[in-house]
């Protein structure tokens, strides 16, 4: 079982993207999608500070790291989960995860197992230091509970050499299109790979040479 895309959406949504090395709400190096050296390397601490110069380069390199990540996160959550799960249900769990890192020893997993769903939702507010997560436990334990996906684009966001992040303002925001093709750029590439379609004048060209030989047949038998 994996993410769903509105599930991957949602999670970087929840995480933004800061396409360089910033410091998170307790002090930790963090890059990219949420990426901290908890989940492997890289380690952001040790990565250039401040901002890439190549701005698409930097954000192609943040989706690819969270990638990785991700597929870790999944198959804790795989591991961990021992009931069948509702794609909304994985996707809720997997965001949870990736932000607490602790779907083996929730309190939430121990409901879930058992059986009590509602009491699993419940405990997802369980987690909610510091304060200014709560808006993401509540929306985690929203989607667990009733499939409510969070919808709209998503921020980039700069940060200084010093990993201070400028929430003021975004410097760009990615509609879902353009965040997916980062997510999911073997999409992109099987579609490319794909035969093209005969164009309109090579159709016309091809029904003209088929015309031309049926009255050649006809002019021989007369």
């Amino acid at each position: 079982m994996q993410m769903t895309d509105r599930g991957l959406l949602a999670l970087t949504r929840h995480e933004g993207i800061v396409p360089g090395p910033y410091l998170d709400v307790v002090n930790v190096w963090t890059f990219g999608v949420g990426h901290t050296a908890a989940a492997g390397p890289p380690d952001p601490a040790k990565m250039p500070r401040g901002m890439p110069a190549d701005l698409e380069a930097g954000l192609r390199e943040a989706f690819q790291i969270f990638r990785a990540d991700l597929a870790r996160y999944e198959a804790d959550v795989r591991r961990a989960v021992k009931v069948p799960l509702a794609p909304h249900e994985f996707d809720a769990l997997v965001s949870f995860h990736y932000n607490t890192g602790g779907i083996a020893r929730a309190t939430l997993t121990r409901h879930l197992n058992a059986g009590d769903r509602d009491a699993a939702a419940g405990a997802f507010l369980n987690w909610r230091k510091p304060a200014a997560i709560i808006p993401r436990r509540e929306a985690e334990r929203d989607l667990f509970r009733d499939g409510r996906y969070p919808a709209g684009s998503i921020p980039v966001w700069s940060v200084d050499r010093h990993g201070r992040v400028d929430f003021s303002r975004p410097i760009r925001r990615l509609t879902e299109t353009e965040a997916l093709a980062l997510l999911r750029p073997e999409r992109a590439v099987s579609s490319e790979s794909k035969p093209a379609a005969p164009s309109a004048s090579k159709a016309q060209h091809s029904w003209l040479t088929r015309l031309v030989r049926f009255f050649s047949t006809l002019n021989r038998k007369a």
